[in-house]
């Protein structure tokens, strides 16, 4: 049985919002980062990482077809999520700035966290199978246990899923942390 946090009006309103408050969130990061070259060579390799994870698993998402479950899917029901903590992560760290790590953390608990429940309990609904495989793999955190992975990643679903984009804002905000720390 599935746990809610978030009333499901909040839920819903978060996700109408969730993209525009993110360019909201990007002028924030700009403004506020401070960035040195030390904490640009910590925090871009675990931005990278995050990056890739959400890369590999837009490679295995094909949404409303079929339940993924394979690569990062089985050991995440969220692997994208996952991906997307892990960059704020570490552009919180390369930009230097403790309290963008706390509006990162933020963000994620009251917008993230409701739409994470928002698309569970969509899931649920078009895929019999989902509360099997939601009793089988933690919500975020990998914890050890994973499903059967017999499906490879395919760069057609990457495409199709436009993850390539994620990597184009990731690269801007890169260009922009470089700038303020060579030139600010």
């Amino acid at each position: 049985m599935p746990r809610y946090y978030f009333p499901k009006p909040y839920a819903d309103l978060v996700m109408r919002l969730r993209v525009p408050s993110g360019f909201l969130l990007v002028i924030v990061f700009a403004w506020l980062s401070r960035p040195v070259m030390q904490t640009l060579a910590i925090g871009l390799p675990v931005a990278v990482a995050g990056l890739l994870l959400r890369g590999w698993a837009a490679g295995h998402l094909e949404k409303n077809r079929t339940l993924a479950a394979s690569g990062p899917y089985a050991y995440t029901r969220n692997p994208l999520y996952l991906g997307t903590l892990i960059v704020a992560i570490g552009l919180a760290i390369a930009a230097n700035q403790w309290i963008l790590g706390v509006l990162f953390l933020a963000v994620f608990v009251f917008v993230y966290l409701p739409v994470m429940q928002n698309e569970e309990q969509h899931l649920r609904a078009i895929f019999p199978g989902y509360a099997d495989y939601a009793d089988r793999v933690p919500l975020l955190i990998p914890a050890g246990k994973r499903m059967p992975d017999d499906a490879p990643f395919r760069w057609a679903v990457y495409k199709k899923n436009q993850e390539y984009q994620a990597s184009l804002g990731f690269l801007v905000g890169v260009a922009l942390l470089l700038s303020k720390a060579i030139f600010v």
